[in-house]
């Protein structure tokens, strides 16, 4: 199996009952509504398309919905296309009229109070940098540093300044109504900046009594100074490289990545590495020797989760692009499983430190009696969570009766989720472990299976016993 979870993003190109299907055979265990594009009704058409395709495939999977977040763009352009040639001067204020390269709109109605003089301003993902030189409360003037033709409603970043917008908008808020309607298993949130707006959205959740898993994208040098504390009060994180080699120094983002998961393997959080996996093939059906590279290096850098954006929604091989991203995790965990780095100890709550140190101690007891997998009856994902983050060198099977929290559990490295009914005891767990791993021939009998569980079964908090058991013929009760 694939232990590395590849997030698949949904669109035009992929939204074929068949061809999502056999992206799920490929190894696409997350697949992702981008709400920055589309209508809540066309997502709703997406749904339905992956839904009626999950139903055929026994592969759990799990649906993340991404938050546009607050997007400010330029306005409209005349001529579109027209250029800024550096050393010009330009003057942005906020209107809907026509704008050119003198004088153009822009959507954010706080642009000038927000902005300083000596601020940087980027537009098209930084194809166009402007410096700020003067302002007042209707306008700002900015002298063009690198040119380049501007075109309407494209994106600005805004690096050195702290803006006032909101992270989450109205917009964001009915779709997460809309999620919380249609049952997602993930909020990605986007614009992070403090863990604040994570416990806001916690909050709400909450209120509404829905068991949707917040992702917090780290996507801005707001998020940076604030990162331990916005990974403490998310359920995963999300390395968006896009914005970040926009808003920082491209430089600085390999570097970022790896601090990230880091911080994430020692605080036990699931992390995600995202944005230009396999960019290339979004035009062409091979990936660059660049582009494996990246992605070999992310999941030797203990990433749990690849994302594929365009690759699989608006590109011209998606099928080519899981295929692709998925061969690459399944060579490079190879070589993992030879080479094995000091693994560092997860921090934990004071309240799973019992099942903190039986995790830890289910590797060496896999090595020593060379087990093919670890069976694990977790009934909210926490046990399961931390199993993961000690990269077993064998796969997890985790259950659980909750649908949702199997969903969930497809975010977690090495793990293959299953829901099943709550076992009366460890006798009948075990019979039920014996029958899935035999009947799709992961393992045979007489291999040995490390199993974690609790008693009673099925109560969250009680994971208090590793039982090592040599899988038998045994037919699994009904």
């Amino acid at each position: 199996m694939i232990k590395t979870k590849i997030i698949a993003t949904l669109g035009p190109s992929c939204n074929q009952q068949e061809t999502i299907k056999s992206m799920i055979d490929n190894g696409a265990d997350i697949f992702r509504l981008n709400f920055s594009h589309g209508t809540l009704d066309g997502h709703a058409k997406s749904l339905e398309m992956l839904n009626a395709a999950r139903a055929q495939h026994r592969h759990t999977t799990a649906v993340m919905c991404d938050l546009c977040g607050p997007k400010i763009r330029i306005g409209r352009i005349h001529p579109e296309g027209d250029v800024l040639k550096a050393g010009d001067e330009v003057s942005i204020i906020h209107s809907e009229e026509q704008g050119n390269v003198s004088r153009f709109g822009t959507n954010y109605e706080y642009f000038s109070q927000d902005v300083e003089v000596g601020q940087r301003i980027f537009i098209d993902d930084g194809q166009i940098a402007l410096r700020v030189i003067h302002k007042d409360d209707d306008q700002t003037v900015c002298k063009v540093v690198v040119g380049g033709p501007l075109r309407s409603h494209k994106g600005i970043n805004l690096p050195d300044t702290k803006v006032s917008v909101p992270s989450i908008t109205e917009r964001d808020w009915q779709c997460v109504d809309w999620a919380i309607q249609h049952e997602a298993d993930f909020l990605a949130l986007s614009f992070v900046r403090s863990a604040e707006v994570i416990n806001q959205l916690k909050s709400y959740l909450s209120k509404a009594g829905a068991d949707i898993k917040i992702i917090a994208k780290i996507e801005t040098p707001q998020a940076l100074k604030h990162l331990e504390s916005i990974i403490h009060a998310s359920d995963a994180i999300l390395v968006a490289r896009g914005d970040l080699g926009v808003e920082m120094d491209l430089a600085e983002v390999p570097v970022i990545q790896k601090r990230i998961t880091q911080i994430c393997r020692h605080l036990g959080k699931p992390v995600i590495v995202a944005t230009q996996m396999l960019q290339g093939m979004i035009d062409n059906p091979v990936a660059t020797r660049a582009e494996v590279s990246d992605v070999a290096n992310a999941i030797m850098d203990f990433t749990d989760v690849v994302m594929l954006s365009g690759e699989t929604a608006v590109g011209k091989y998606p099928l080519n692009a899981a295929k692709t991203i998925g061969r690459i995790a399944r060579v490079t965990e190879a070589y993992l499983h030879q080479n094995e780095d000091a693994r560092p100890k997860t921090i934990t709550r004071d309240e799973l430190v019992l099942t903190a140190a039986m995790t830890r101690s289910v590797d060496q007891i896999v090595d020593d009696i060379s087990a093919k997998f670890v069976a694990v009856w977790s009934q909210t994902g926490s046990t399961v969570r931390l199993l993961s983050k000690e990269r077993i060198s064998v796969p997890i099977l985790a259950l659980s009766s909750d649908q949702r929290t199997c969903n969930q559990m497809s975010l977690h490295y090495g793990v293959i989720p299953r829901c099943q009914p709550i076992p009366e005891d460890i006798n009948q767990f075990t019979h039920i472990v014996d029958h899935l791993i035999i009947s799709r021939n992961w393992a045979q009998i007489g291999d040995k299976v490390v199993l974690l569980a609790g008693q009673p079964i099925g109560i969250a908090g009680t994971t208090n016993a590793v039982i090592v058991h040599t899988i038998s013929d045994r037919q699994s009760p009904h």
